[in-house]
């Protein structure tokens, strides 16, 4: 008890000492952690970061109980450990500062852009599912959301284009080389092409549910990653999220499940406009309102 509001005291007598830019050193301290986790938060990435904590713990270990052998090899492998990871982690660094200096100065200090242009990328998506539908072409498209995709955007072909009804139908055309894989949209932007996908491992799955079926719902069991698929042999639309698949969606039911995933106000909007406009009208009027 003694100890706890000496600790109490010592508090209260460092808060006078307390400067502005002591705020922006914690401020500045937080990002570059919020970065740092962001950066290994893809699976290689995570699990290098995972065996370094352990060699750490590890070190701690063998230096409280005197292993002295062990703690020198520890010692002295952590000596290159910065050399180590800047190379290691030399690709995610590059895009990390790649990002950073492509994004403006609102997105920099986390402030949200007003409007974002993700109903477009929808509709030319739900315009390509639909032709495709119709000729029975195999469609596999997936959208990320806050689970990064990295390690399957490496598997295949890189194309960071914007995202259009006739590039997504050129590149699931019967015989084009990139047909058999699956589509990346990351940022609103087709990132890559022909990437592949971890299989379901679920055994109670249909068995009339093919290969694009199944690496759909093995990629929204592992991630928060939004998929769409297109049967090659009935052409009917489905869509997986978190480990489920809704089949036999018409377009326009596409559409409304796409804006409900990936823009919920925007679907909100498109649904109810009138109580749409009067809730952002409270908002406006009353921070504090709720919907």
């Amino acid at each position: 008890m003694d100890a706890i509001i000496e600790f109490i005291r010592d508090v209260g007598a460092m808060i006078p000492t307390i400067r502005p830019m002591d705020f922006v050193d914690i401020l500045l301290v937080a990002l570059l952690i919020y970065a740092g986790i962001n950066m290994v938060r893809s699976t290689a990435a995570a699990r290098v970061f995972k065996s370094v904590v352990l060699i750490l713990a590890v070190y701690l270990v063998t230096d409280i109980f005197k292993m002295y052998l062990m703690n020198f090899i520890l010692e002295q492998v952590l000596g290159i450990g910065l050399l180590a990871l800047l190379i290691i982690f030399h690709p995610e660094l590059r895009r990390m500062l790649e990002k950073l200096g492509g994004k403006s100065i609102k997105e920099v200090l986390l402030i949200k852009e007003e409007q974002r242009h993700i109903d477009q990328v929808i509709g030319e998506v739900v315009k390509a599912c639909d032709i495709l539908s119709g000729e029975k072409t195999g469609v596999l498209i997936c959208f990320e959301r806050k689970d990064p995709l990295g390690e399957y955007r490496k598997s295949g072909t890189v194309v960071d284009a914007k995202v259009s009804s006739e590039l997504l139908r050129n590149i699931f055309f019967t015989k084009a080389a990139l047909h058999d894989g699956a589509v990346l949209i990351c940022e609103e932007r087709l990132a890559a092409a022909g990437c592949v996908l971890p299989l379901t491992q679920n055994r109670d799955i249909s068995s009339d549910l093919g290969t694009r079926h199944r690496a759909a719902i093995g990629l929204s069991e592992v991630s928060d990653a939004v998929v769409v698929v297109v049967s090659e042999e009935t052409g009917t639309i489905s869509v997986a999220v978190g480990g489920m698949l809704k089949r036999h969606l018409a377009p326009q039911t596409l559409e409304k499940l796409l804006l409900q995933e990936l823009a919920p106000e925007m679907e909100q909007k498109s649904r109810n406009p009138l109580k749409w406009v009067r809730n952002n009208s409270k908002e406006e009027d009353d921070p504090d309102a709720k919907a």
